[in-house]
């Protein structure tokens, strides 16, 4: 007998404070070091490390304790493990106040396909909302990611081909995509 997939209302998204970022690090750590060993181009090269992943981790945290970046998780309610995270970059230049970027939506290997991805971005839409964002820009280089984005109603911008690399050192084009929501 399959076990059906949950539902991503069985999924808990929050945001988290500077400081309960700091007590993530760890968890973050993992789902990121997942994601690159499964070939994700998210900036991190193979084989990432423990310490280089947690260092980014701590990063985030304290730019998430200054204001300057939102950062969300995806939890398992029943264990409260982190299945996955997303970024929103609120701290533009000031010509661009209306606008962020979201940044590392990622998700382990073992939670995809259960609508973690999905809750991830209605939650950061929500959050960029609330912080007063009308435009969201994104940019990927998984063709996955694009057929999420294209049904959540992102636009496609285009495509710059050798943009990034792969984890293992591949040229990877990257999709940019954005969504306005005023």
């Amino acid at each position: 007998m399959t076990e059906a997939a949950p539902r991503d209302d069985a999924i808990l998204v929050r945001p988290l404070s500077g400081e309960e970022a700091h007590g993530r690090v760890a968890a973050l750590a993992e789902v990121l070091i997942d994601c690159v060993a499964g070939g994700a181009s998210v900036s991190f090269m193979a084989p990432l490390g423990r310490e280089k992943a947690e260092a980014f981790w701590r990063g985030v945290a304290e730019g998430v304790a200054r204001g300057e970046r939102a950062l969300l998780v995806a939890e398992d309610p029943a264990n409260g493990e982190t299945l996955g995270t997303v970024q929103l970059i609120l701290g533009q230049p000031e010509n661009q106040p209306h606008r962020a970027d979201l940044s590392k939506m990622l998700v382990h290997r073992r939670a995809r396909r259960r609508g973690v991805g999905a809750a991830l971005m209605r939650a950061a839409e929500e959050a960029a909302r609330a912080a007063g964002k009308t435009l969201l820009v994104l940019d990927t280089g998984s063709e996955e990611a694009e057929r999420l984005y294209g049904r959540m109603g992102w636009t496609r911008v285009g495509v710059i081909p050798g943009f990034a690399l792969h984890p293992d050192g591949r040229p990877c084009d990257t999709t940019f995509f954005y969504k306005n929501l005023a």
